[in-house]
């Protein structure tokens, strides 16, 4: 009662404390209560790391006075006994949207997409909105204030989550007796971003990750070009770009690969993002931790997969099922690797969960101290308020939780969360637990009360013997209210209970009407069930692998000294096919051929029957990436394809698998002027950064046809939609490139442009064209168009109706890299026949075969082979047109695609004739190193049985144990191609 009774003058306390000095009172006397409240004999965690046993924590007008284990009280002093009880400073959430309205999706079709803003006066791109601050869209909402505070929280720091730049967020303390004026701690708390688009504008740029990527560089350039004073006309969007630098800069990333890529671009303009990451970062942590980045970390642990039924359980992908067993581990991992982190509630569907996760994570290793850190001190330095959030130091806000022990142990029971000096209850401090084993005794019978459950939600059940009877229970205002049926017959009592350790008495309601005394002993105290099972220790986590999905390698390949001997050598050089020859590979070069040679310290392979080629190179490939095309735009020069590498495309190995080693990842065809390629070497198990061939030749996709006019897609509000516009594209793009030049040669000051930049290395033979093409007419008109601004068309890919024109490509000096007998799949091939690549190299052409299909490139050997069949090629001729012919097309000959000294040891040792559709690739090496091998291939086939097998059965326990599942999804990736969007 003498609790009851504080709450009543603190309830008055906190409602005089925040009245405005200057603020008139017409409801009472205007005064103010000065106060001290102290908090003694408790265990206080200032910090995580700083503890006071049996200390005192005293607290003034909202604000901690001082905190210790000798704290000298003023008179004017309520003081609240806290014995055996523990404080703790308030949660903080840095990444919320709390209060804050998210805005409505634009209406409209997307086959009439919108090219144009729809905004005058700010920036040109309506998803970048730094103008936006949340406090004007901010309106606090007491229901979901309390949610967050029964989970422990008492600031969140909120913005729209909406667009690519979002704008400023708001600090907010959940205080709900106070207003506005003081629960805003901060209206500008940081400046936001994302790669994701605004759902309230349909503009169409950017469609893809790139596009995003590209936007978000230009916008930096811009703001600086502006901040100099160089425009005339105002816009809105960078001048709160520019006034927001100061502040922190978070940007929502969501995953382990986005985190690199965000990084990038804050380093290439001298900022140190704060990121959201997507709690997968454990599976690539060295790159993780090289960003130096600080980290906003979810708690959205995957739920079990209901694996019950065999056959549902085969849409599982090993990944998906890695990644439940290991994500609990992932902020262990995090802390192992000194990785600074926060926690976050975004992505948890209920705040409810946080501590059931939080125990999880601490299960798999998270110490306890760490765990605090990311929900007090981490978030409050990140936000750069330390001086007044996350911990009980002295000045600081009193934001703290009362708690009845550990906060982290299942069964701790969260009693009061105090926001700004302010009294939240949650559960009653004065509540008796009376949780535990019970002997009733009435009427010559004992039945056995096992009352669990939660401390302010008992639960009960009543046995006797090894009957269980149905029964009924409600603990109020410290009244125990029971009834239990017993062959059909109803029993109830009512007894006050003033100590769940004394012997509680009274009357029994019988069936018959009459009444009869009572005893209620308490023989054994409440143990939390699954204490036991936390004590046996870390559960099994299965290694990471490289990458992180089946055929993954347990480390990465590295590079080996082999002598390959006796083998039939494929040069693609002129001394062509050699019999019975070695080859040496040394520091990932090959650095002797010939008949005999000394393997000295070299691991030696007998390759006697086998013939030995150089890694096949696809000219034209869409798999390993993210995204393809970046359709909002006619042009898209500034977008890069290096920027959208996927290293866990599982196509990067069964490519491996068939010989291919090199390729060149091309934008799409949605416009006429593409992205820039990503030249790659498939190192299967790196990161997408070490795949890229260092000192890259820079590539460009072009695009002819149907395609870039959007023929097939009904949309028909983009220029060009003629074949003739698709010339003037061209011509307008590359005449403004010329004056763009100009204007950067003068001297003169100019606006950086990303797009224009990259057709000026065009125009200066910088850049190499790589251009999607069918039709003759265009192909002449492309060359014309080369030929009047003075540059050179690389290589017409496709290149379908080449056989028409071949003697003009010959005479201008384009190569050509074409399907081998690909017909018919659209009105603009119905002129293709499979002899084109045979009489393109009678013209003299460099000609290549390629793919364009991820399924295709596995099996370029057999693709090569065709041209034996339409053309009468040789094979060494056939040969190379996958190996050296699309090192040439790419600039790469001098380092790969064919078997000479000096050149990369990227190598493919073949069971049979390479031609053959019977051969199979043995081994596949890049640079010296294995990436397949196909005894090991068949091991790691085991290996996968057995881990799906393991893990389906650690599932399928965690799904007895009564947890939460999710139904079996399939998550196969798409296969890209030219039109993929």
């Amino acid at each position: 009662m003498k609790m009851k009774l504080l709450a009543l003058t603190l309830l008055w306390c906190s409602a005089t404390l925040f009245a405005q000095d200057y603020f008139p009172e017409n409801e009472g006397v205007k005064s103010k209560n000065n106060n001290y409240t102290a908090f003694t004999n408790a265990k206080i965690y200032v910090t995580p790391t700083q503890v006071v046993e049996q200390g005192t924590l005293l607290i003034q007008n909202g604000k901690v006075v001082q905190v210790g284990s000798s704290v000298t009280l003023p008179k004017n002093t309520v003081t609240i006994d806290l014995k055996g009880k523990t404080i703790y400073p308030s949660f903080i959430d840095i990444y919320s949207d709390f209060g804050v309205s998210k805005p409505k999706k634009a209406e409209g079709s997307r086959r009439s997409p919108q090219y144009n803003p729809t905004r005058e006066g700010f920036y040109w791109n309506d998803h970048i909105m730094p103008e936006k601050n949340a406090i004007n869209a901010f309106k606090y909402d007491e229901k979901k204030a309390k949610e967050l505070r029964n989970a422990g929280f008492g600031v969140v720091n909120s913005h729209i989550q909406d667009g690519i730049a979002r704008g400023t967020g708001i600090l907010i303390a959940l205080n709900g007796k106070g207003d506005d004026s003081q629960r805003v701690l901060d209206d500008r708390s940081g400046q936001y971003f994302s790669f994701t688009k605004s759902i309230a504008s349909r503009q169409s740029y950017p469609t893809s990750l790139m596009g995003a990527m590209a936007l978000v560089r230009q916008m930096y350039t811009d703001a600086d070009w502006y901040a100099k004073g160089n425009v005339d006309t105002k816009d809105r969007s960078l001048e709160a770009l520019n006034a927001n630098k100061g502040l922190v800069q978070i940007f929502a990333a969501g995953d382990k690969g986005n985190i690199v890529r965000a990084d990038g671009i804050g380093d290439a303009n001298g900022i140190q993002y704060t990121i959201l990451g997507g709690g997968d970062e454990y599976e690539t942590i060295a790159d993780i931790k090289n960003t130096n980045a600080r980290l906003i970390i979810p708690l959205n642990f995957p739920d079990a997969f209901d694996v019950s039924d065999p056959n549902q359980a085969m849409y599982v992908s090993l990944e998906d099922m890695r990644h439940w067993n290991q994500a609990p581990a992932n902020p262990k991992i995090l802390a192992e690797n000194g990785v600074t982190f926060s926690f976050t509630l975004n992505g948890l569907k209920s705040p409810s969960k946080l501590m059931d996760n939080l125990r999880k994570a601490i299960t798999y290793g998270l110490p306890k101290t760490k765990a605090l850190e990311a929900l007090t001190t981490v978030p409050a330095q990140i936000m750069g308020r330390s001086d007044k959030i996350g911990s009980l130091q002295q000045g600081h806000l009193a934001n703290f939780l009362i708690t009845s022990g550990d906060i982290f142990a299942k069964g701790t029971t969260l009693y009061e969360n105090w926001v700004q000096g302010t009294k939240n209850v949650i559960t009653d401090l004065d509540l008796i637990d009376i949780r535990g084993e019970y002997d009733l005794k009435s009427t010559g019978e004992t039945f056995l009360l096992s009352i669990s459950g939660k401390a302010e939600k008992p639960k009960i059940k009543v046995t006797k013997d090894t009957v269980t009877y149905s029964s009924k229970m409600t603990f109020k205002d410290d009244w125990l209210l029971l009834s239990f049926s017993k062959d059909d017959q109803l029993y109830r009592l009512s007894t006050l209970v003033k100590d769940s350790l004394l012997p509680l008495t009274g009357s029994l309601s019988l069936p018959n009407g009459k009444e009869a005394p009572f005893t209620i002993t308490r023989t054994k105290p409440f143990a939390e069930k699954d204490k036991e099972k936390v004590a046996v220790g870390t559960p099994e986590i299965v290694p990471v692998t490289f990458p992180n999905i089946g055929y993954g390698y347990s480390e990465i390949p590295k590079p080996e000294n082999i002598l390959f001997r006796n083998a039939t050598v494929w040069t693609s050089e002129e001394a062509g096919i050699l019999e019975n020859t070695d080859v040496l590979v040394k520091d990932g070069k090959i650095v002797k051929i010939g008949k005999g040679l000394n393997a000295g310290r070299a691991k030696v392979i007998d390759a006697t029957g086998k013939h030995l080629t150089a890694g096949i190179i696809d000219e034209h490939s869409h798999l390993a990436a993210l995204a393809i095309n970046e359709a909002g735009q006619n042009s898209s020069a500034e977008v890069k394809m290096e920027d959208v590498v996927d290293p866990e495309d599982i196509d990067i190995y069964r490519n491996l698998a068939g010989g291919v080693t090199s390729l060149q990842l091309l934008h799409g065809s949605a416009n006429p002027i593409g992205g820039r390629s990503a030249l790659l070497k498939l190192k299967w198990g790196e990161s997408a950064q070490n795949m890229i061939y260092d000192n890259s030749p820079k590539f460009i996709k072009f695009a002819l046809g149907e395609n870039v006019k959007q023929s097939n897609w009904q949309s028909f509000s983009r220029f060009p939609q003629t074949r003739m516009g698709v010339e003037q594209v061209f011509m307008n793009y590359f005449q403004r490139a010329k004056e763009y030049e100009v204007k950067k040669k003068s001297g003169k000051p100019y606006r950086h442009d990303e797009e224009m930049e990259t057709l000026v290395e065009i125009l200066n033979g910088e850049r190499f064209i790589s251009c999607h093409s069918y039709v003759q007419s265009e192909i002449n008109m492309l060359m014309k168009v080369a030929e009047k601004f003075n540059f050179k068309v690389n290589t017409f890919t496709h290149i379908l109706e080449g056989y028409k024109v071949a003697d003009k490509m010959a005479e201008y000096g384009v190569g050509a890299s074409t399907f081998s007998d690909w017909w018919a799949y659209k009105y603009e091939v119905k002129d293709a026949i499979p002899y084109n690549a045979a009489i393109m190299q009678n013209q003299g052409l460099t000609v290549a075969i390629n793919s364009d299909d991820a399924e295709m490139s596995r099996r370029l050997n057999q693709e090569a082979a065709k041209t034996i069949k339409y053309g009468g090629v040789s094979e060494l001729e056939a040969w190379k047109m996958v190996t050296i012919n699309p090192a040439r097309l790419l600039h790469i000959d001098e380092r790969v695609g064919s078997i000479k000294e000096g050149k990369d040891a990227d190598l493919v040792l073949w069971s049979d004739n390479p031609l053959s559709v019977y051969a199979k690739a043995e081994k596949t090496l890049i640079e010296g190193a294995t990436y397949f091998d196909l005894e090991k291939d068949k091991l790691q086939r085991e290996s996968i049985s057995v881990e799906r097998n393991k893990l389906i059965g650690m599932i399928l326990k965690e799904k007895e144990s009564g947890a939460k599942t999710q139904a079996p999804r399939n998550t196969k990736k798409e296969k890209f191609h030219c039109d993929s969007l």
